[in-house]
């Protein structure tokens, strides 16, 4: 019986030897891979390695400044100092440009007005000389000639942009029109040009000289 026994013992602890070598198996021992991750040690490892090796290769690692960004060197730092001053001087030069091509335009527009404004002056001679002309006069060689030298200076006048204001039968305009004189009557609307004393002119758009005119009440 105590045999019988004493073999039933051996065997079961021969199972349990061999449950607790499989166990230690199944196992893995440290340092090796677990499902594809790395243990604390063995990462260390790596970086150590890791800057030793930039040590060795002459790198050293990029400096970084608070929060972990990078830290500018200081010749971005001019270039972009330089830059930004580049950009505001090439702007401020061409609002310069602009600015003075404005008044480049306006004074030639004043000085251009100025001049048609004394030339006017000759056609109103022109006019008032042809209107004194009779029927019989206008075969006349050195009228003919007269007329010949207005109409082309209305023409050049003309092509420099230079045209006469409407006046007569038009509503009386402040600001085109200078009103020397009222008159009553019932025929005409109110406030419409009956009689125009002078002509007045326009250069691009810009009055030279108002139109003198009679204005209807």
């Amino acid at each position: 019986m105590e045999e019988n026994r004493n073999e039933e013992l051996s065997q079961e602890a021969q199972e349990t030897e061999t449950t607790e070598a499989e166990a230690q198996e199944s196992v893995q021992e440290p340092g090796q891979e677990t499902g594809g991750q790395q243990e604390p040690g063995g990462q260390e490892e790596a970086q150590t390695e890791t800057a030793e090796d930039e040590r060795d290769s002459g790198e050293e690692p990029k400096k970084k400044g608070f929060f972990g960004k990078k830290k500018k060197d200081k010749k971005d730092v001019q270039i972009e100092e330089l830059t930004d001053r580049v950009q505001r001087q090439m702007a401020e030069f061409d609002n310069y440009r602009k600015r003075t091509d404005k008044e480049k335009a306006a004074m030639f527009e004043v000085g251009a007005k100025s001049v048609i404004e004394k030339m006017l002056t000759t056609v109103d001679s022109f006019e008032r000389g042809l209107m004194t002309v009779s029927e019989e006069q206008k075969e006349d060689p050195f009228v003919q000639g007269m007329e010949k030298v207005y109409r082309q200076m209305m023409t050049v006048l003309e092509g420099i942009g230079v045209k006469p204001i409407e006046a007569k039968g038009q509503q009386f305009d402040p600001q085109y029109h200078n009103a020397v004189m009222h008159v009553e009557d019932e025929e005409v609307g109110e406030n419409i040009v009956v009689e125009e004393f002078q002509k007045g002119y326009l250069y691009r758009d810009s009055v030279v000289r108002h139109s003198m005119v009679k204005v209807a009440n």
